[in-house]
């Protein structure tokens, strides 16, 4: 647990956040009143060394770009975190001693850590550290927020599994990609996501929307829910107290401030075409439409394709759910001619690993079943990965 969350100099917006790390306490008080004496800090104190950075990662409340460690406690638990830290980008790496050890200060410096302070400590030298992260902090988001890719899932009709779909790619995403991605549930006023992925939210979408002058990085980061699997979740409320819909300025301003945060967004829309004015549809984003062999499902993305995405050609992914040849009503060519393209994906029918997971909580891209596997290589294409060898063999070959 952590010991201490408090605010210094500032208001929760103009902070920076610092995880604070060691298990000598008067240290520990020493560098966060020197961190604290010139710079609007929050300050998260941990008594000891966790094992590694996902297990740092659930252990914060909040998000913080910048951990700093006490090299002294135990210098080789101390130097494992600050290279596991530092080898993921995520987050700056400082540390302090008690005692100028050259030698010590080299060993940190050569995983990564940026500055190394020293007993009596230097609150200007500290303040001058703690800018340079803030600017090099800000300049990854700028170049996060330019290069960050967002994935829009639509249904064509209610009932198609979008959500379910969404929700197992996002996590695939996560843990094929390795990087911070941020699954967000527009399924308003109710969504089905946090169900699908069999966890509880205290906050939802309607937090971030319900004063969007509020909404910024670091509060963000106190809305979303972190899954097992490492993916974050922005869940839909669980109840209908939402004054209204949120226009298209206020999801402009979530996804704008998702992608400061995240390398990848994916936001399940549900069936919600008054969206698509919405900065969810720029060209840049990669739309997953969501589709059933059946006449009205056929109908509506016929129209949706032709109306709304006759312009896109790669960043339109057509996705079949619950493909069983054995059994359609239609043969592949007179679905392509109906889609006026060739389908992009086909999941297959697995009612038996769907209904096993739903069941037991379990999100369906965690299990091993044909369903997850079509899923993976969905998400795996969508990060710059080759699809798996092997799942391209035998049963699974015509997925894509």
């Amino acid at each position: 647990m952590l010991d201490v969350s408090r605010v210094h100099n500032g208001t929760d917006r103009n902070v920076l956040s610092v995880a604070l790390i060691g298990p000598h306490e008067q240290r520990r008080q020493a560098i966060a009143a020197a961190l604290a004496e010139r710079s609007a800090v929050r300050i998260e104190e941990l008594a000891y060394y966790p094992s590694d950075f996902d297990h740092l990662s659930r252990l914060l409340e909040k998000h913080c770009s910048i951990v700093v460690l006490d090299a002294d406690s135990d210098p080789d638990a101390a130097l494992r975190l600050a290279e596991d830290v530092c080898s993921r980008g995520q987050m700056a790496v400082m540390a302090y001693s008690a005692e100028a050890d050259v030698k010590l200060a080299i060993r940190f410096m050569r995983v990564g850590v940026s500055d190394f302070f020293t007993f009596p400590f230097d609150s200007a030298e500290i303040a001058e550290a703690l800018r340079r992260s803030s600017q090099r902090e800000s300049s990854l988001r700028q170049e996060s927020r330019l290069s960050s890719k967002v994935c829009v899932f639509l249904g064509t009709k209610g009932g198609c599994g979008v959500t379910a779909i969404a929700s197992n790619f996002a996590i695939s995403l996560a843990q094929e990609s390795g990087r911070n991605t941020l699954l967000i549930d527009l399924g308003l006023p109710l969504g089905d996501a946090a169900i699908n992925l069999g966890i509880t939210t205290e906050f939802s979408v309607a937090n971030a929307i319900q004063d969007t002058n509020r909404l910024d990085t670091n509060f963000l980061n106190t809305l979303v829910t972190n899954h097992s699997s490492g993916l974050s979740v922005l869940a839909a409320p669980s109840d209908f107290r939402i004054d209204r819909q949120p226009d298209n300025e206020a999801i402009n301003k979530l996804l704008l401030v998702a992608r400061q945060s995240y390398e990848y967004v994916v936001v399940d829309i549900g069936s919600r075409l008054d969206l698509l004015g919405s900065a969810l549809f720029e060209e840049s984003s990669i739309i997953y439409l969501i589709t059933q062999v059946g006449i009205s499902e056929l109908r509506n993305a016929n129209r949706m394709i032709s109306q709304f995405f006759s312009r896109r050609s790669d960043n339109l992914q057509i996705v079949l759910n619950r493909y069983k040849p054995a059994t359609l009503l239609f043969d592949d060519k007179h679905i392509e001619k109906a889609l006026t393209r060739p389908t992009d994906w086909k999941i297959p029918d697995d009612w038996t690993s769907a209904r096993r997971t739903q069941n037991t909580a379990t999100p369906m891209a965690l299990a091993d079943a044909p369903i997850s596997q079509a899923i993976r290589q969905m998400a795996r294409t969508a990060c710059g990965l080759p699809a798996d060898r092997e799942e391209k063999k035998g049963l699974f070959s015509f997925f894509r």
